[in-house]
């Protein structure tokens, strides 16, 4: 099914009572432990720099690995704040973007990165299961839907390419499908039993938060780094109010404004919407089915993704990835008014038999994107600094590899990870303004021309292929 670019105005009642503001974040939880602002000059042995998902397993990482190291984590706004409180909830197996993507990259580490990404997954369950991690987190797996006949016979020959490098995933019909989840746009879907978790992405933070206070990281929240000063064998990191200098120093900022002038050509901030409705009645919810309570997605190249929610809502993200001049960042572009209709349209196209459901939040989040569309590393400040970037909208799970890769090369430590490819290249920078807004602009048309043409690429989407780069939508 081609979706359409423009809402129909009979959608807009659904949004009138809209509260402008992540679900997750709707409750809050305070702390165990006073977290205060940076004041003052402070010392440690490691300093973090952001409070959300790599930042807080790196802090739990190097904790772990070393009780008796010195650990500083600041975070210019508060834990979960930024994008960890503002995805999907999605928790992938996949460290690469999809299989697909690796595949591509990195055809020699592609096995490797498979087994290291299940292993993440597994070890993240054991984790937020040990630790009591209060997160609604459920293994259900996730069905990749098909919605153009085209895209039938790709999902199809999907299973073959992927079976010998352990990915085990099941065709579903159209009856099994719709008997999955009752849409009438389903033809088929691919369906992975085991690679994905669903969760509430705040509440996993809040907790990871938790764990690190009680291990003894110092945690400082609204203490924004303005600057880094290198002087000899430490670094400086400089906030509104104090400082802190340690010898080591993770950058684990996402798609904030970097603190690194070179972060700037590899990352740019797009922001993703997503809606979420009311509370089902009884009878929407068996019109719908959802027993397994799978993620969901479909398999455009604008695609949305979607998935029920511990309450009975369903959450419902994705299509639009909107790139603001000069990289803009801020406040001001999480209220999407434009992709917030379009959305509602398109989820009422997927479940007529929902209609005149009401959505009850709406928000627009901020994804750190690169070329290559998955996490990579580098160093800084004579190899001081480490940093990693570009999870591209996966990081709820890759985010604790990103982590554990950060620690290896702060600590030094000699481990598999630091032998892959992957984690030893940089992608390929973007262009200066204006070209690169030109070009994000231009790539985003080409991706839905070729949605409203049965997949075909056209000559930029080929080239950009061919040169390992692109536009994740």
């Amino acid at each position: 099914m081609v979706f359409s670019h423009i809402a129909s105005p009979h959608v807009l009642p659904s949004l009138a009572d809209v509260w402008e503001g992540s679900y997750w974040l709707d409750d809050e939880v305070e702390p165990e432990h006073d977290s205060s602002r940076v004041v003052g000059n402070l010392t440690a042995d490691l300093l973090i720099v952001g409070g959300g998902f790599t930042g807080l397993w790196a802090a739990i990482e190097a904790k772990e690995h070393n009780p008796d190291l010195d650990v500083v984590l600041v975070e210019g706004n508060a834990v979960a704040r930024g994008a960890s409180g503002q995805n999907g909830g999605f928790v992938a197996a996949s460290l690469t973007h999809g299989f697909a993507n690796g595949l591509d990259r990195w055809p020699n580490d592609i096995a490797k990165l498979t087994k290291f990404g299940q292993q993440n997954l597994n070890e993240m369950e054991q984790f937020v299961i040990d630790r009591k991690i209060d997160c609604d987190w459920m293994r259900v797996g996730e069905m990749d839907v098909a919605t153009e006949d085209y895209q039938v016979s790709e999902l199809q020959e999907f299973i073959e390419v992927a079976k010998p490098y352990g990915e085990e995933l099941v065709w579903l019909d159209q009856a099994e499908a719709r008997r999955r989840l009752n849409s009438p746009t389903y033809l088929g879907a691919l369906f992975d039993p085991d690679s994905v978790a669903i969760c509430d992405p705040a509440r996993l933070a809040w907790g990871l938060r938790d764990v690190a206070l009680e291990l003894g990281v110092r945690i400082y929240e609204h203490s924004k780094v303005v600057d880094l000063d290198e002087r000899d064998d430490r670094v400086t990191a400089k906030t509104e109010f104090g400082s802190v200098t340690a010898p080591k120093v993770l950058l684990a900022t996402n798609a904030f404004p970097p603190l690194l002038r070179r972060l700037k050509y590899l990352i740019v901030p797009v922001y993703d919407s997503v809606l979420v409705t009311e509370k089902l009645s009884e009878q929407q919810r068996r019109d719908i089915g959802w027993a397994g309570n799978e993620g969901v997605s479909d398999t455009g190249n604008q695609f949305h993704y979607y998935r029920p929610t511990e309450d009975g809502r369903i959450l419902w993200g994705g299509y639009d990835a909107t790139y603001h001049f000069r990289s803009g960042f801020g406040v001001q572009h999480e209220h999407s008014t434009k992709s917030w209709p379009k959305l509602a349209d398109h989820f009422f196209s997927t479940f007529p038999q929902l209609e005149g459901l009401r959505f009850e939040y709406a928000w627009s989040g901020a994804i750190d994107t690169c070329t290559r569309f998955s996490a990579f590393w580098g160093t800084a400040m004579n190899d001081k600094v480490v940093y990693v970037a570009g999870y591209t909208g996966l990081g709820v799970g890759a985010s604790r590899f990103g982590a554990q890769v950060s620690i290896d090369k702060l600590l030094n430590r000699d481990t598999d990870r630091r032998t892959l490819e992957m984690v030893n290249t940089l992608p390929i920078p973007f262009p200066p303004e204006p070209f690169k807004s030109a070009g994000i602009n231009f790539t985003r048309w080409s991706l839905d021309q070729a949605d409203r043409n049965k997949g075909k690429r056209n000559l930029w989407l080929r080239t950009l292929d061919r040169f390992g780069m692109g536009f994740d939508s």
